[in-house]
């Protein structure tokens, strides 16, 4: 990692902590508490609820020899497997796995050193007031310790999890304790999947959706050898949850091209995933765009002689790798998968290019996430690609038939790609794009384009809000209409997630709430869930009338999951 990146990160990080602070009298010592919101995950082992800088501001080591610690703001206690403290050094950083966004916002490749974090005592059982003992000296200057908890299974997805600090001994006396603690309750989720799960380098593009019976899937890039894009190894993985989110089963591959046309998997990459769950059926539906092979940088001309000692697939992102043409060979392909007993197995994919695609186009593609069906039965999935000026462009895929014919609609918006589409309360199909601009894009002027259809996207109008309300870092995000039932009147509220900041570094996961089918997002209905840095994708679902599931990537996870109750959303 370049030292300029690091110290930037660190310096942007610490501006957004809450911090208190208070000194030691004679002992020149002071103590500063600060905490994320980010989100304690079932099934990771070390989860960061609290930081400790403490400054000695003398010129000798002194030893630490006992901290104490409160669980004030817990809701349960049971939720809790475990507490533990680490002591960092000058390390301000949680652990040593650290995503590190590049210039466009991506996030590079994790970093790891030999460095280890020292235990400070051993491992409590969760209580209201808890003392760790041990001996660390402590430099001259900053150092760090961090408090950490392990959730039990059964801890409930709808509690919160807080830590405090009441005290500590330093060369036998009591620095005094800061004021107030920081006012942050972290949420409970679940780590999906984690980088190296399965031996998978990293997991990306995160989809969601409920089934008529209940079940969650999640779908997911499984990218074997490194986080890149296309080209590479990379299939579309799922996940299985019967119990709300609380538990997933082992994952399961929906689309793999293998060895497909002779060349080895890295040169059949299926990358970019979007589900769809019937609502009138059984049938369950996962579209995601395949390469094959691979394309001259300046030419666009197929390359012969691939072979599993060729490497050119790293270096994809500097190639035109889809042209005009519907053959694999030409162009990109368009899949479709389809699973009639939810989501436990599927078919072997249906290839929609020829069908739908204009031969002009350089792509076509679905868009990742969630597609949705309408009230007349018409299965949609979002989509994207590049007409024959190259010019990018978002637009609806559709089906009135349940999925046996197809049909792409007109560009609904140029200079835009990834997308996500809901049915509003009278009919009309709204997309929310991402829209390329806003990489250089900063304040008011930054915005995400809205457009809507009454005709199944042959005609387009531009929605009030395009490109004024709803900032991004030029990211995918998620759109979702919920319908529920309060006093026997049926409502509906739309939904909206992305990381709601209007430049790169991608952070701050949020989910916004819209009463007037996304003329407004008033912010008292904002819901931060991580601020830390993360890639950014996220797709949202209803799990039941009382409930919104959410799938991100999120900072402590590559595939992270959260249950959200209506009443919190809605501020009841």
């Amino acid at each position: 990692m370049k030292k300029s990146n690091t110290a930037l990160i660190l310096m942007l990080a610490f501006t957004a902590l809450i911090q208190s602070g208070c000194s030691g009298g004679e002992q020149n010592v002071s103590v500063f508490l600060n905490q994320l919101q980010v989100p304690v995950l079932k099934y990771r082992d070390n989860n960061p609820v609290l930081q400790l800088k403490v400054v000695n501001g003398d010129s000798v080591a002194k030893p630490v020899t006992s901290i104490k610690l409160n669980t004030d703001g817990t809701d349960n206690l049971d939720d809790i497997k475990a507490i533990r403290l680490f002591f960092m050094g000058k390390d301000s950083l949680w652990v040593r796995y650290e995503t590190v966004p590049d210039k466009a916002g991506n996030i590079l490749d994790p970093l790891y050193d030999e460095f280890s974090p020292l235990q400070f005592g051993k491992d409590m059982k969760p209580a209201p007031s808890i003392t760790f003992k041990g001996e660390q000296m402590l430099p001259p200057g900053d150092s760090y310790f961090w408090v950490m908890v392990e959730l039990s299974e059964n801890a409930s997805l709808h509690n919160k999890i807080d830590a405090g600090f009441n005290g500590m001994i330093i060369a036998g006396e009591r620095p005094a304790v800061p004021d107030a603690d920081p006012p942050v309750r972290q949420r409970i989720g679940v780590a999906v999947r984690k980088h190296a799960d399965d031996n998978v380098d990293t997991y990306r593009v995160p989809g969601l959706a409920t089934t008529r019976k209940g079940t969650l899937l999640a779908i997911y890039d499984v990218r074997h050898i490194n986080s890149h894009d296309l080209q590479g190894d990379i299939d579309i993985g799922l996940s299985r949850s019967t119990d709300n989110g609380n538990t997933w089963e082992p994952m399961r591959i929906v689309l793999d091209m293998g060895e497909w046309g002779g060349l080895p998997q890295t040169y059949n990459g299926v990358s970019d995933a979007c589900i769809i769950s019937d609502a009138n059926s059984d049938n369950i539906l996962v579209a995601a765009f395949w390469m094959h092979g691979l394309h001259d940088t300046k030419t666009g001309s197929w390359i012969e002689g691939l072979t599993a000692e060729n490497d050119a697939w790293k270096y994809q992102q500097e190639r035109k790798y889809s042209g005009p043409g519907f053959d694999p060979r030409q162009t990109g392909q368009f899949l479709v998968s389809t699973s009639n007993d939810d989501g436990q197995t599927w078919s072997e994919p249906v290839n929609l290019t020829r069908m739908c695609k204009k031969e002009e186009w350089d792509l076509w593609a679905v868009a990742p996430g969630r597609g949705i069906t309408l009230e007349d039965g018409t299965l949609l999935f979002p989509s994207q690609g590049r007409d024959e000026k190259r010019r990018g462009f978002s637009n609806i895929t559709y089906s009135k038939d349940g999925g046996i014919t197809w049909k792409t609609s007109q560009p609904a918006y140029y200079k835009t790609n990834e997308c996500a589409v809901a049915q509003l309360s009278d009919g009309t199909v709204m997309l929310n794009m991402k829209f390329g601009g806003n990489s250089d894009l900063r304040g008011t002027r930054n915005g995400r384009a809205v457009a809507t259809t009454t005709d199944l996207g042959e005609t387009w109008t531009e929605h009030a809000t395009s490109r004024n309300t709803l900032r991004e870092p030029a990211c995918m995000g998620s759109l979702h209409r919920h319908v529920y039932t309060e006093g026997g009147i049926t409502r509906s509220i739309l939904l909206f997630s992305n990381p709601d900041v209007d430049h790169n570094p991608r952070r701050r996961t949020t989910v916004k709430v819209s009463f007037d089918d996304g003329m407004t997002w008033p912010e008292d209905y904002w819901l931060l869930l991580d601020e830390w840095y993360n890639r950014g994708y996220s797709c949202l679902t209803s799990i039941d009338e009382k409930t919104i599931g959410i799938i991100y990537e999120g900072s402590q996870a590559d595939m992270t999951f959260e249950s959200i109750p209506l009443d919190e959303l809605l501020k009841r």
